[in-house]
């Protein structure tokens, strides 16, 4: 799930990572459908009632920058399985490399700020910071679009001049990426340069979201423990709401980690890229990437009631 799948004069031949990479490219199509199905629902009832809830748009964002990463990454897969010696700057993955990472960027802090709209709306906290921040984060929703937008470009830029850097430094010194000097260079800058900004990039929007996903999930036990208190157990509507709020909670937050955690492992080189373990780790985090949208669509009200509208169509009943 991240954008260092490149290595060159390797191939994969073992069985083993074959089929994973096929189970993992299957997963790929079940992510990108989910993330596609709740971005056109949720997108055309936003275009024809020309309004939407404040959650709904950050999860209809949230769902189309999942859909364009991952379509990013399925193509940029499949050009490095087709071309394995490819010059690793050449212009077509600088291309793949700059959408990745403006998507990837956006992503994190699509998933940041729908965490912080769900920890101030939902949360009980009685602190009268939470009291005035439930008034006020919903006019601030296109403020808060604007600035996650700009901070993905921006560091989608220095990203850019990082590995465009690098390629012209290529060129000059007619040097060979399997060169021993060409690997020195290219290690110098990603150690760096690259790496750094990495882990500032991503560290920010993983550091908050992780702080709103534990209050958050704190205040729904604490309050789904009271509700067994004076229920006469799990079957009450109540309950059960709270559960399902739970359940999609941590598919979210599951998903976040796995994929914060595939950026990182990825960055610092402990999963070799097209090793075996890597395609394990890959296809772990695409299992989390294709389930968190089945959760989505049978948790959210709006999805599930679009989802029985499309049933009943099919079946010609009213």
């Amino acid at each position: 799930m991240n954008g260092d799948h490149m290595v060159l004069g390797s191939s994969v031949t073992d069985k083993k990572a074959i089929i994973l990479v096929t189970i993992l490219l299957l997963l790929r199509l079940v992510a990108i459908a989910g993330n596609g199905f709740i971005t056109a629902a949720l997108g055309v009832e936003w275009v024809l009632r020309r309004m939407l809830l404040p959650c709904d748009k950050l999860l209809v964002s949230l769902g189309a920058s999942h859909f364009c990463l991952q379509s990013v990454v399925m193509g940029k897969t499949i050009y490095v399985f087709l071309y394995p010696m490819a010059f690793p700057y050449n212009p077509v993955l600088q291309f793949l490399a700059f959408q990745w990472d403006f998507l990837n960027a956006a992503t994190l802090w699509f998933s940041t700020w729908l965490s912080v709209f769900y920890c101030v709306k939902i949360a009980t906290f009685t602190h009268p910071v939470f009291f005035w921040l439930k008034h006020k984060l919903s006019g601030w929703l296109p403020w808060m679009v604007f600035s996650y937008v700009g901070l993905s470009s921006f560091t989608t830029i220095l990203f850019f001049i990082g590995n465009h850097r690098m390629y012209q430094n290529y060129l000059k010194n007619h040097l060979q990426p399997w060169n021993v000097t060409g690997n020195s260079i290219r290690s110098y800058c990603e150690k760096f340069y690259l790496f750094p900004l990495k882990m500032i990039t991503w560290t920010m929007p993983a550091a908050v979201f992780f702080i709103c996903m534990i209050l958050l999930i704190t205040s729904l036990g604490r309050h789904m423990k009271k509700a067994l208190l004076t229920t006469s157990g799990f079957r009450e509507p109540s309950v059960q709401a709270h559960i399902k709020a739970l359940l999609a909670l941590l598919s979210f937050a599951m998903l976040f980690i796995s994929y914060f955690l595939s950026l990182v492992f990825s960055a610092a080189g402990i999963f070799p890229p097209l090793d075996f373990k890597f395609w394990v780790w890959e296809s772990v985090i695409y299992l989390c990437a294709a389930v968190h949208p089945i959760i989505l669509l049978f948790s959210n009200c709006r999805l599930r009631a679009v989802l029985k509208s499309r049933r009943s169509s099919r079946c010609g009943t009213p």
